[in-house]
C-alpha cells in the first residue's frame, strides 16, 4: 500500500482565545455565539460602516425571517452578484439560519456566463450590488416574482435594508442540520460548463474546528485581530477566508475588490493582523510607489494560495512586510485549504521545502495514485493527488455523473493535480492532469475560452493553453486555425472573446497555425502545443 499522510506540525502552540467552537456547528451560529461573547465589538467594517456582533446577529435574524416571508425554504437557493460588501455577510448568515443556500457569483463574469449559472441554480431570490445595476435588465428574470433586491441605493429594485428591516417573524426558524448545504460556488469544468460545488455547514466549519485544536500558532487568532478580505466573494479564497475570520471572532475588514493602494493603506493603518492573497497580488503590492517606506506593525501573518511563491518574490515580500508567510493548497471542492506550508519552511535563503505545497491540515488525508490503475503509489512516486476529509464537498449540484467522476464511495477526491509525497509527508505539485490554466489565482478552463472564440466567423479551429507568465503565473493563449481564405487579426479575436467571457479568461495572445496536433481519435493534443513554451521550466505549472 502507498503512504497515507496525516497532519504533523512542529509549530509551537501560542495563547489562543477561549472560544467554544463546538457551539458553532452551523454558519448561522457564528453571529449568535459572538453576540453573547463580545456583543459590542466590531464584527466587520466596510467603508464607513462598522457592524457590531450584536447588530450582525440581529440583522441575520431579520434576513432569515424576510427570506421565509418570501417563501424561501430550507434547501432553496438565493443568489448574489457583486463586489465585496458587509451586506453580503448579513445575507449569508441570515440564509444559513433558515437553511437556505447562498450562491455568490463572480462579479467579473460576462453577462451570458452569469445568466447560465443563474439558470442552472434557479434561485428563489437574486441580490445585486451596485456594480451590477447596469445589467438589471438581463438579471431581472432570475429575481423571483417580485424582482431583484438591491444591496444599496441607485436602482428600481427593493432596497435590502428596507426589505429585511420591515420583515416580521413568520414563526420559529427551523433547526438546520449541519450536514445540509450552506454555500454553492461555481467552478468551470473541462467541458466549458459551470459546475455548482455544494458545500455544507460541516464541510466549511468542521475542518476549521479540527485545525484550531491542533495548536498551530500561525493558525490561531488573538483578541483584537483584524482580518482583511479583498478577494472576490464568488471565490473560495474570498468567502472562505472571510468565514475563517468570523469563526475566530476577528473583526473582518471588507474591501469591495483588490485595489493595491487601498490594500496597502489598510495594512498600514487599520491594525490588520492577517490577510489572504495570491502571489500575483503580492507581486503587485511590491511594485507600488513608496511601498518600502511603509511599515505594517500589526501584520502578523500573510497567507497565500493558488500557486507557489517564487523565491525572489518571497525574499522581497519578507523584507517589506516583515511578517510570517503560510502557503495554502486546496480547491473549491475541498472548501479551500487542505495542505499548508508553515512559516518555518519559508526560508528566504531557499530550501527544498520551498518547492512544496506543504503538509496536510488536521484531519486531512492525502494519497498519490496511479492515474490509470488508481493504485496507491509510494514515497516520491509521481501520480494524481487525492484527498479525503470532512471538508470535501457534498457534490456538484444536479450533476451526479460529474460528482462520481471526482469523488468516490470512500470519500477520496481526485484533485486532477500530479504530485508526490516525500518521506516527511510533504506534498509536492509537479503538473496538472486536467487542462486547467491558473492565471493570477483564477482558474480558467480551455474549453470555456474555446467555446467563446469558436464563433468568430474567420476561425476554423481553436485550442487554448496556458503559457508561462512572469506576472500572472500562467497566461491564457489561443492557438487558432483560420478558415481557408479568411483573415483575422489578434485584436479582432480578443475583442470578440471579451464580450462573451470575463476579462480574466480572455487570452493574452493569439498564435496562428496551419493545423492543430491531434490524437488518432481526433482529440487536440494540448500538451504538444504547451510543451515548447515550458521548455527550461522546472515544472509544468508556474
Amino acid at each position: 500500500m502507498g503512504d497515507v499522510r496525516t497532519h504533523r506540525s512542529g509549530v509551537p502552540a501560542g495563547k489562543a482565545q477561549a472560544i467554544d467552537f463546538e457551539r458553532m456547528p452551523r454558519l448561522g451560529d457564528i453571529p449568535a455565539y459572538f453576540a453573547q461573547d463580545r456583543p459590542e465589538r466590531a464584527a466587520m467594517r466596510f467603508g464607513t460602516r462598522t457592524t457590531s456582533w450584536c447588530e450582525l446577529d440581529r440583522r441575520a435574524t431579520e434576513v432569515a425571517h424576510a427570506l421565509a416571508a418570501e417563501g424561501v425554504k430550507p434547501g432553496d437557493r438565493v443568489a448574489f452578484i457583486g463586489k465585496g460588501s458587509d451586506r453580503f455577510f448579513e445575507l449569508l448568515f441570515g440564509a444559513a439560519r433558515l437553511g437556505a443556500v447562498v450562491v455568490p457569483l463572480q462579479w467579473r463574469l460576462a453577462v451570458p456566463e452569469a445568466e447560465a449559472i443563474l439558470a442552472h441554480c434557479a434561485p428563489r431570490l437574486l441580490f445585486l450590488e451596485a456594480d451590477q445595476f447596469a445589467h438589471l435588465g438581463s438579471f431581472a428574470a432570475y429575481g423571483g416574482p417580485d424582482g431583484c433586491i438591491a444591496m444599496g441605493p441607485g436602482s428600481s429594485c427593493r432596497l435590502f435594508d428596507d426589505w429585511h428591516g420591515h420583515a416580521r417573524p413568520t414563526g420559529a426558524l427551523p433547526e438546520v442540520d449541519p450536514a445540509s448545504a450552506a454555500l454553492q460556488l461555481y467552478t468551470s469544468g473541462t467541458t466549458g460548463e459551470p459546475k455548482g460545488v455544494v458545500l455544507s455547514h460541516a464541510n466549511i466549519l468542521s475542518g476549521r474546528r479540527d485545525a484550531m485544536r491542533a495548536g498551530m500558532r500561525w493558525n490561531e487568532w488573538d483578541e483584537g485581530d483584524v482580518n482583511l478580505v479583498a478577494l472576490p466573494l464568488g471565490h473560495i479564497g474570498g468567502v472562505g477566508w472571510a468565514i475563517v475570520g468570523f469563526f475566530n471572532g476577528a473583526t473582518t475588514l471588507i474591501h469591495a475588490e483588490f485595489m493595491p493602494d487601498a490594500f496597502i493603506a489598510a495594512l498600514a493603518g487599520e491594525s490588520v493582523s492577517k490577510t489572504f492573497l495570491v502571489p500575483t497580488a503580492i507581486q503587485i503590492l511590491l511594485t507600488r510607489p513608496g511601498i518600502r517606506e511603509r511599515t505594517f506593525p500589526q501584520l502578523r501573518t500573510m497567507l497565500y494560495g493558488a500557486s507557489p511563491i517564487a523565491l525572489d518574490l518571497l525574499r522581497e515580500a519578507t523584507e517589506v512586510f516583515a511578517c510570517e508567510f503560510v502557503q495554502q493548497y486546496g480547491m473549491t471542492e475541498t472548501c479551500g485549504t487542505v495542505v499548508y506550508l508553515p512559516p518555518e519552511d519559508h526560508d528566504p535563503a531557499g530550501n527544498e521545502r520551498m518547492r512544496a505545497a506543504g503538509l496536510p491540515m488536521p484531519g486531512v488525508e492525502l494519497r498519490i495514485v496511479d492515474p490509470s490503475t488508481r493504485g496507491a503509489l509510494g514515497v516520491r512516486e509521481v501520480g494524481e493527488v487525492e484527498t479525503r476529509s470532512v471538508a470535501n464537498m457534498l457534490g456538484y449540484w444536479h450533476a451526479a455523473d460529474k460528482t462520481a467522476q471526482v469523488l468516490d464511495a470512500e470519500g477520496w477526491l481526485k484533485t486532477g493535480d500530479a504530485g508526490y509525497l516525500d518521506e516527511d509527508g510533504y506534498l509536492y505539485i509537479c503538473d496538472r492532469f486536467k487542462d486547467m490554466i491558473c492565471t493570477g489565482a483564477e482558474n480558467v478552463y480551455p474549453a470555456e475560452v474555446e467555446n467563446a472564440i469558436y464563433g468568430h466567423p474567420a476561425i476554423a479551429e481553436v485550442a487554448v493553453i496556458g503559457v508561462p507568465d512572469a506576472r500572472w503565473g500562467e497566461a491564457v493563449k489561443a492557438v487558432v486555425v483560420l478558415k481557408p481564405g479568411a483573415e483575422a487579426q489578434e485584436t479582432d479575436i480578443l475583442a470578440f472573446a471579451r464580450i462573451r467571457i470575463g476579462g480574466h479568461k480572455v487570452p493574452k495572445s493569439v498564435d496562428f497555425v496551419e493545423g492543430l496536433p491531434r490524437t488518432p481519435s481526433g482529440k487536440v493534443m494540448r500538451r504538444k502545443l504547451r510543451d515548447p513554451y515550458w521548455e527550461g521550466c522546472e515544472r509544468g505549472v508556474n
